[in-house]
């Protein structure tokens, strides 16, 4: 039998998806495993096993559909939690992360995705979403104060990509970033091995404070912002494969590799669109081979972890916190489009947003879970009302 390899456009389709997905997020997961206390050597850990389940979740799920299925981890839920973990432990952090793969695979198994998703508004939804990113968004300007020359400099390549290769915009701003660095001094090269590390393994612990406060919503958030627009990404594209297995398989990979920094394990959209466009494959049946590809490059991402945890511990913190905040500007806009899109539900949404981003914590409970509590509440009084 005569082997036959993919086109190069095929294969460079599943490494600019993988490229794409790690320069939008490595730095927030980084900032997310930071606030749980983890150090150097677990983060780095972190790191290489969200690599290796996204790939073997890519490879699994592509192989088995014959479908450009491309997974990834959830990077609204790994900003919620940078901006909720931080004075929770780590072990309670893993028990987050069970928690809600927990759900996920119930609704997966059930079928309660798409009803469970109708319970809260999508407005409200999206009000606390943009109330956990605001932070980031304004963190990418405030760094102007401390890093004028880097953080413009990144700015300037975001905008000019944006506007003639919207695409590539987040991956030029981070080789801009790049090149700053290593001009001014800023980051040693010599000092960033290659090399591999073995992820270690934290017991989980259970508190009703963090799995209400930081469990909850991060449970929402990732099946709201992640696995929602994953989904509809196959379906517009023309892939119209069973969602519930969907669901399970991520979920219980999530669940099982959750005690090394397996936070989550979702459907990917926007990298996804990479694999299943016309420039991946001209011929729609074939466009699996790119989401294969990106499995492997996950793969080999995941092997070097360490390598690039040892990267981003080399830079200044701007350079983290201006590519994250840029990385989530799309997401932060179209969160906020959708929380005020509806004249009616616009009040609830603004107390949404507005409680979310105070970052106020009550009873050990984080805003996130305020906000949706808050919003709930004049959701409900403002619809009586104009009932009555």
């Amino acid at each position: 039998m005569r082997l036959s390899f993919p086109p190069l456009p095929t294969v460079l389709a599943g490494f600019v998806a993988v490229l794409v997905g790690y320069a939008s997020s490595a730095a927030i997961i980084w900032q997310a495993a930071d606030a749980a206390g983890a150090n150097a050597h677990q983060i780095a850990g972190w790191l290489t096993m969200l690599g290796i389940a996204m790939g073997v979740s890519t490879l699994a799920l592509t192989l088995w559909y014959r479908v450009p299925v491309l997974t990834a981890w959830s990077t609204p839920g790994a900003a919620l939690l940078a901006t909720s973990l931080p004075g929770t432990s780590l072990n309670e952090a893993v028990g987050v992360f069970i928690f809600a793969s927990l759900l996920i695979l119930l609704c997966g198994a059930t079928g309660l995705f798409a009803r469970l998703m109708r319970v809260i508004p999508p407005t409200l939804s999206a009000a606390m979403l943009a109330g956990v990113l605001l932070r980031f968004g304004l963190e990418a300007f405030t760094s102007l104060q401390g890093h004028f020359l880097l953080s413009s400099c990144m700015f300037l390549a975001w905008l000019l990509a944006k506007v003639f290769a919207p695409r590539y915009a987040v991956v030029a701003a981070m080789l801009v970033g790049l090149a700053v660095c290593l001009v001014g001094g800023e980051i040693n090269a010599n000092a960033v091995p290659v090399s591999l590390v073995i992820p270690e393994f934290t017991a989980p612990a259970f508190s009703f404070t963090s799995l209400l406060g930081i469990g909850v919503p991060f449970f929402l958030v990732t099946m709201a912002s992640q696995n929602a627009p994953g989904v509809a990404t196959l379906k517009a594209s023309g892939y119209n494969i069973p969602v519930s297995p969907l669901m399970v398989v991520t979920a219980a990979i999530a669940l099982l590799l959750a005690p090394f920094g397996v936070f989550s394990v979702c459907i990917a959209a926007i990298t996804a669109a990479i694999c299943q466009s016309g420039e991946a494959h001209p011929d729609k049946d074939k466009r699996w081979m790119a989401a294969a590809a990106a499995g492997v490059f996950y793969l080999i991402a995941g092997i070097f972890g360490g390598s690039i945890s040892a990267l981003l511990t080399a830079l200044p913190l701007a350079w983290i916190h201006t590519l994250a905040g840029l990385a989530l500007l799309g997401t932060i806009a179209g969160s906020l489009h959708q929380a005020l899109s509806h004249e009616r539900e616009r009040d609830a949404a603004i107390v949404t947003f507005l409680v979310t981003a105070s970052g106020v914590n009550l009873l050990g409970v984080s805003s996130a879970f305020w906000g949706l509590v808050a919003g709930g509440v004049s959701y409900t009084a403002f619809s009586l009302f104009k009932r009555a």
